[in-house]
């Protein structure tokens, strides 16, 4: 066994998004241990400029380097369609995975009229619908920016009549347009779901890349040999923002409340140079 299929994976997201992708990890590859970050303390990222994005991401992944991960998942659509080529060129050669690709594959399995809810700097970005042509030109592919979701989610809104109103704004123009099938173009938005399937017609088909994802992440771990066969160690979480804040919204789909650690993160003047030391705090 090699230390580096021992070694933990690296997942981040803005928030509790990513807790969707955390959770396939858990069902589909249980031997793997995992580090979770959450950047809460600057979500969300969907309204953030793309060189914003970039420069947050070579935070994270140089803070995650220095905890010895073995690969890095962009557990965050909005980081993948703006900072993963970018991100994957400056770290090379540590394997790092974005989300988008996955999610495009199996909406194109699915139908030929689909639509995305994501983030307004992902669905700007055109990330999905590029990806969805570049395997169907046949595929139509509309797109709608939803700004107000990851605040509903991230204070645990889920609930809220108001929460419903907004699904059902956001949701009408692709309703106009007779989608067949409908991919959460966010981490976050599966945690919605229960809202979309209360006024969806049966007949739209809901992807969400998460499922997807965690199968090319097997597959990779497959293809370097990096897969681990041992027991895991517990995952370890960690955030920008605050920890009892994270770990009071994440217990509702962990279904235990997590230690959470307070994460400064190393400020990236160029990548992989650090020069601010790494402090940690437990909370």
């Amino acid at each position: 066994m090699k230390e580096s299929q021992l070694s933990p994976i690296g997942v981040f997201d803005s928030g509790v998004g990513g807790l969707t992708v955390l959770r396939e990890l858990y069902r589909k590859l249980p031997n793997e241990s995992i580090l979770y970050f959450a950047d809460t303390a600057r979500l969300p990222y969907g309204t953030r400029t793309q060189g914003e994005i970039v420069q947050f991401v070579r935070e994270i992944v140089t803070w995650m380097i220095q905890q010895k991960v073995k690969m890095v998942i962009m557990a965050c659509n909005t980081s993948s369609a703006l900072a993963l080529e970018t991100i994957r060129d400056e770290f090379s050669p540590l394997p790092i995975l974005g989300i988008i690709l996955p999610g495009a594959r199996a909406a194109v399995q699915r139908g030929k009229r689909i639509g995305v809810i994501a983030t307004p700097a992902t669905a700007q970005s055109n990330a999905y619908a590029q990806a969805i042509q570049e395997i169907d030109s046949t595929a139509q592919v509309w797109q709608v920016g939803c700004p107000k979701f990851v605040p509903l989610i991230e204070q645990n809104r889920i609930s809220d009549p108001y929460t419903i109103k907004v699904a059902q704004e956001y949701l009408k123009p692709l309703l106009h347009k007779k989608i067949d099938t409908l991919i959460y173009g966010c981490t976050h938005y599966q945690h919605l779901e229960p809202v979309f399937k209360s006024f969806l017609p049966d007949s739209v088909q809901l992807i969400d890349p998460a499922k997807y994802f965690v199968l090319a992440i097997e597959k990779e771990l497959e293809l370097m040999g990096l897969k681990n066969t041992y027991a895991p160690k517990q995952t370890r979480f960690g955030v920008s923002g605050h920890p009892q804040q994270f770990a009071q919204v994440s217990q509702r789909w962990l279904g235990y409340v997590p230690h959470v650690e307070k994460i400064y993160l190393p400020i990236s003047l160029t990548p992989k140079s650090v020069s601010v030391p790494l402090k940690v705090e437990h909370e």
